[in-house]
């Protein structure tokens, strides 16, 4: 059964169109992001009760990103790792033997969540490498020596990053030649539901749209991104995790518990009214026969090497030494 609709909102289209609009109003050179709230918001989040039973998207994430080392390191690996914006140690828990990494360095902004890392790390079996924390701001050159680690990876923390270019420039600039940057990120589609319900209701009270929402990377960005910074034979993929809840207030809490509500440098107060329109529209969109609703994560995954001369690289210009002439029979003329 598909979702519901209700007749007096404004067609997808209609929301897309205006969504649109809306994302191209954030500028180039602006900076989107409220860097101190969201370290706030973060910190309260890893220090609330119960906050290991909202790590359930980074923890899903942290495995799949972790899993891609198992093919890489067949051939390579790599002793000295960098875990950027490691939040509560998800990659950590989830590396196990992966890459053949010996040493693993926890970089995040937020000493709160470092320290519910190491809270954590000690509760649990021995992991089989060195693992040591550095407080530092992601957005910075990285606190470790230039060209000194072998990996570097990133679960979930770069979306809330200003400056992108930058910290994949210091995270090219950390790696030794042939070294791996591994990362993932919440992509441009991530709760598209929650953001057309959103659009829905402003556009039935108000006749416009009001930038609710964070901005996000398309998966097209994260090319050039790795392109920008030097890296060699760069690949990026996504993949589209759906999370099914209870009602949209549901979901909202999930968010703010995980340390992901919004955190626009632009962002505005929320009226109850213009929430409770938000939820009834996702609810008549959205929801199920059972009248859950779903939540959907867009995962931008990549990998970028640092450069060495081992690596494959196109032939020069006019060297190549086969002829077309016999392809499909004919002649070229």
């Amino acid at each position: 059964m598909g979702p519901s609709h209700d007749s007096r909102l404004p067609n997808l289209t209609t929301m897309a169109a205006a969504f649109r609009r809306l994302s191209s109003t954030t500028g180039a050179g602006k900076r989107p992001f409220d860097r101190v709230l969201k370290l706030a918001q973060r910190a309260r989040a890893v220090r609330a009760e119960g906050a290991a039973e909202y790590d359930y998207l980074r923890s899903e994430v942290a495995e799949r990103l972790t899993e891609r080392l198992e093919d890489i390191s067949l051939e390579y690996d790599f002793p000295t790792a960098l875990d950027l914006g490691s939040g509560a140690g998800h990659v950590r828990r989830a590396l196990g033997g992966r890459g053949g990494v010996q040493r693993l360095i926890e970089v995040d902004s937020c000493e709160a969540a470092l320290a519910a890392s190491a809270a954590r790390h000690a509760a649990e079996p021995p992991a089989d490498f060195a693992v040591e924390q550095l407080c530092a701001d992601e957005e910075a050159a990285l606190p470790v020596e230039p060209g000194s680690v072998d990996l570097v990876l990133s679960n979930l923390s770069l979306h809330w990053t200003n400056d992108l270019p930058g910290a994949f420039a210091h995270a090219r600039a950390a790696l030794r030649p042939n070294g791996l940057f591994l990362g993932a990120m919440l992509g441009g589609e991530t709760l598209a539901e929650l953001r057309n319900s959103f659009v829905a209701a402003d556009l039935e009270r108000r006749g416009g749209v009001v930038n609710h929402c964070s901005p996000l990377t398309r998966v097209s960005d994260v090319g050039s991104l790795l392109q920008g910074a030097g890296f060699a034979l760069p690949t990026v993929d996504v993949e589209t995790i759906t999370i099914g809840y209870e009602d949209p207030f549901v979901l909202m809490h999930h968010l703010d518990r995980m340390g992901e509500a919004g955190a626009s440098a632009m962002r505005s107060h929320v009226p109850r009214d213009a929430m409770l329109a938000a939820a009834a529209a996702y609810q008549a969109l959205y929801a199920n026969a059972e009248g859950s609703i779903p939540a959907t994560f867009e995962v931008i995954y990549w990998v970028g090497w640092a450069p060495h001369e081992s690596q494959p690289r196109p032939l020069r210009r006019g060297s190549g030494q086969a002829s077309l002439t016999g392809l499909g029979g004919g002649t070229l003329k």
